[in-house]
């Protein structure tokens, strides 16, 4: 990256509403987001963000697509990756003491259970995260540790989403609502890949998790909001689960032994962009 086009990027990452509009569009990438969307998410009047969304997408590291009637902005990945090679190989000259916590691997692979542990969140962890739970439980013939958490969990599970599990023969005696505060503190399982299931989930800002897991964006409706008889719920949450299965499906029949990191987090992005998945 050019040094102009570095000190433009720093600079329109300097503003704090900025940065905040950036780090959300982050957690949501590669997909794109509704200026509505993001100015919910963080509080923002449409006029301010308006400002910062012009300011990202001039500075090269934000892309915006007019689909129909509505403006998706998304993070242009390219640029970002060059910004950030420019800040580790270019300024820092790649030393070694900046980049080894950095590129840091698991120690602890010779005493797990299984391959992978994943975590799927959601708002509510009530339906579609124990639907994702369930399902990688169960599809994933031991080789995954599935957990699900919610950033705003009830206290039940939803009654739609157990008997849709109950019908496709899935055990649910060991699935409960969780906050997401229990994969997060001393003594928890150090995530290989942490899924937002939820638009909602996605927009909360976590702390980093340690062990740099991959992340992905699996966002699907949420079937707790469908109206209509109950027969008429049943089949948007039968719907949802199908989706998921879908994509789940795919996830466990990726080649994980011959994949880099930068070809597994490609393989996630584009099951979650998947629009077949999307019932």
């Amino acid at each position: 990256m050019e040094i102009s086009a570095a000190t433009h990027a720093f600079a329109t990452l300097g503003h704090p509403g900025r940065m905040a509009v950036f780090r959300l569009l982050m957690r949501f990438a590669p997909r794109g987001v509704r200026p509505t969307e993001i100015a919910d998410a963080l509080g923002l009047k449409p006029n301010t963000l308006s400002h910062h969304l012009a300011d990202l997408t001039a500075s090269g590291l934000v892309t915006v697509e007019r689909r129909g009637r509505s403006l998706f902005y998304a993070i242009d990945l390219e640029a970002t990756e060059a910004l950030v090679g420019h800040l580790a190989l270019d300024m820092g000259r790649a030393r070694p003491d900046l980049l080894a916590p950095l590129l840091a691997t698991r120690k602890d692979t010779a005493m797990r259970d299984t391959d992978f542990d994943v975590l799927f969140i959601c708002s509510g962890n009530s339906a579609r995260s124990i639907f994702a739970e369930a399902l990688l439980r169960d599809l994933g013939r031991g080789k995954f540790q599935a957990f699900s958490a919610g950033t705003r969990p009830g206290t039940a599970l939803n009654p739609f989403a157990l008997e849709v599990l109950e019908r496709n023969g899935h055990d649910i005696t060991s699935l409960r609502s969780k906050h997401i505060s229990e994969f997060q503190g001393p003594g928890a399982p150090v995530m290989d890949f942490v899924f937002t299931v939820c638009d909602t989930a996605a927009a909360e800002e976590c702390p980093p998790w340690p062990g740099q897991p991959i992340t992905g964006h699996w966002g699907l409706p949420d079937p707790v909001k469908a109206a209509g008889t109950d027969a008429e719920k049943a089949l948007v949450f039968a719907q949802t689960y199908a989706s998921l299965r879908r994509r789940i499906t795919a996830f466990v029949a990726l080649p994980f032994d011959s994949l880099s990191r930068l070809s597994l987090q490609s393989r996630v992005d584009a099951i979650g962009a998947d629009d077949t998945a999307r019932a």
